[in-house]
């Protein structure tokens, strides 16, 4: 991987970086040694170094999702941290360019001065950049009504494994041809490249919010009442079903204006009893019940899609398998199982892609041999010619993603 033999050379590496390029040389927690560039200029200037010197590079920013991908041994850590600013708000225009390495939250607090979000509620925001929830396209329960992060993204600055620096979207002052870069770039992992700032299409904060949660031991009822949501017409902003030891729960987060809002809430309320179900106002930290499903040790969490009229069907395997599950109601659906109950999920993951769905491994015990991907699809190899032509050398994170890209 880059041909970096001992501690040594990384650190001659890694100050060799620091005067030519500019970037910060990181004394890393681990013992090992690190670049931190300022901005594209050096990031590119790094990217092109290590590219020259087959040096494997390994982006990084807050490591959240480090692990849901094959680990690597890369010759450098590519810190992110020094590119952190919101470089520009329009707000007039609804949009906003930030760079890669600014925590998600950071980037929210800005933008709410003017009433204004990135609709999309990514993992541990305040550990998360921009960038690294572009990287592994992570999204909650509000895509249901804003769409996933590619139809947020309106344009990218990527620096490619050599050096090169590329904008799509917006003022595009290099073009790669044939290629929407940005949705490349978003859910590879950095395998293409490294992500140094982000544009994005903004939505107004709802200022009026209703929460309700009904629950019930039977998940088919409230599989039923979330799918004849998603068919109304009521201002549902967000919906997700969730499971755990104490049963199935449905979450759903209605914004409108106050008197749309109160109407629409006692609608729901009124369905949801009129099918035996019990409802009470939701508690504000379920929206965060995805993020409680991580680190728990001897446990499998997996991310699984499928159409959403599978979703009760599916939350129901893995409560019977002991596990519990947050599923959006797009039909995306987290699950974390006993790593006891791992043949269950591989005979659920069978009937999933059998329906055109996929169920992929983001937390596994240490030491435990399970199939990280399931069935290669069929544009395995369309992915890695693309892989070979972005960075033939194979300089950013070498053997993380699908297929050993």
């Amino acid at each position: 991987m880059g041909g970096m033999g001992t501690m040594s050379r990384v650190e001659d590496y890694a100050r060799a970086l620091e005067s030519l390029s500019g970037a910060e040389c990181l004394r890393l927690e681990d013992g090992g040694w690190g670049v931190a560039p300022g901005g594209t200029a050096e990031a590119a200037a790094t990217l092109r170094f290590a590219h020259e010197e087959g040096i494997a590079v390994c982006p990084w920013g807050g490591g959240t999702k480090q692990g849901w991908v094959e680990a690597v041994r890369p010759g450098l850590i590519l810190r992110t941290h020094r590119m952190a600013a919101v470089r520009e708000h329009t707000w007039q225009d609804m949009t906003c360019t930030v760079d890669g390495g600014c925590t998600w939250s950071a980037m929210q607090g800005e933008l709410a001065r003017h009433g204004q979000m990135v609709a999309l509620d990514p993992l541990w925001p305040d550990r998360a950049t921009v960038g690294g929830v572009a990287a592994a396209n992570d999204s909650g329960a509000l895509r249901l009504r804003y769409g996933s992060l590619r139809d947020l993204i309106i344009g990218m600055t990527i620096v490619l494994a050599d050096g090169t620096v590329a904008k799509t979207g917006g003022k595009v002052v290099k073009n790669v041809a044939g290629y929407d870069l940005h949705k490349l770039m978003t859910g590879a992992f950095g395998t293409l490249g490294l992500i140094t700032e982000i544009t994005f299409r903004l939505h107004s904060i709802a200022r009026d919010t209703r929460s309700v949660t009904a629950s019930s031991g039977d998940v088919g009822a409230l599989g039923r009442l979330m799918l004849s949501l998603m068919d109304s017409h009521r201002a549902v902003q967000s919906m997700q079903l969730r499971g755990d030891g104490e049963g199935f729960h449905l979450d759903v987060r209605l914004a409108a204006l106050p008197e749309v809002l109160e109407s629409h809430g006692a609608g729901l309320v009124a369905d949801a009893v009129g099918m035996g179900l019990a409802t009470a106002e939701t508690l504000t930290e379920v929206w965060t019940a995805r993020e409680r499903l991580f680190g728990w040790g001897d446990w499998v969490v997996f991310k699984a899609t499928m159409l959403p009229t599978m979703l009760a069907e599916v939350a129901a395997t893995v409560h019977g398998l002991g596990g519990s599950s947050v599923g959006q109601s797009v039909g995306v659906l987290t699950g974390r199982v006993p790593a006891l109950s791992w043949p269950g999920v591989e005979t659920m993951r069978g009937r999933l892609e059998a329906a055109g769905g996929s169920l992929v491994v983001l937390e596994r015990p240490d030491g435990m041999a399970v199939d990280r991907w399931g069935a290669v699809p069929s544009a395995l190899s369309l992915m890695k010619e693309i892989k070979r032509q972005f960075d033939p050398k194979g300089t950013l994170n070498p053997g993380r993603y699908l297929g050993g890209i």
